[in-house]
């Protein structure tokens, strides 16, 4: 099995010493993802533009690592204030629609910058071997 790490280009990726994602065969881990804009190099104010940043994001690191949405069977979302909670759930469920993933949120004190409001990290497997094994099981 081939560990393959993506980076986004982030700077905190290499001085703190993560990866973006791990690919480990088909599972795919992403790392805790804020609504950092790459391309304006800010981070938006609203807690729904955030959201939509950060799956704009992990939406694009799917596709580099091979996987697409439908793949994610696991999201844990941090939100910095609980009447957050309502948008951010609100994008998750325009993005997963009928994916519904095991999901957990939380409400934290805080993330590494007070201007970042959520944090999203996610878990996925291909699901092709999980239809495949599903198959071979009904065999």
């Amino acid at each position: 099995m081939t560990r393959r790490l993506i980076s986004t280009g982030s700077p905190f990726e290499q001085r703190y010493g993560y990866s973006r994602a791990v690919i480990e065969g088909d599972m795919c881990f992403i790392s805790g993802t804020t609504g950092y804009d790459y391309a304006t190099k800010q981070i938006p104010k609203d807690i729904s533009a955030q959201a939509r940043n950060i799956f704009k994001t992990i939406g694009g690191v799917l596709a580099d690592a091979g996987f697409e949405y439908a793949d994610v069977v696991r999201s844990q979302i941090f939100v910095t204030n609980a009447g957050y909670m309502l948008p951010v759930i609100e994008v998750c469920g325009q993005v997963f629609g009928d994916i519904r993933p095991a999901a957990s949120i939380y409400v934290v004190s805080g993330l590494l910058d007070p201007a970042m409001k959520v944090e999203i990290e996610i878990t996925a497997k291909r699901r092709q071997n999980v239809e495949r094994e599903a198959q071979q099981a009904a065999q």
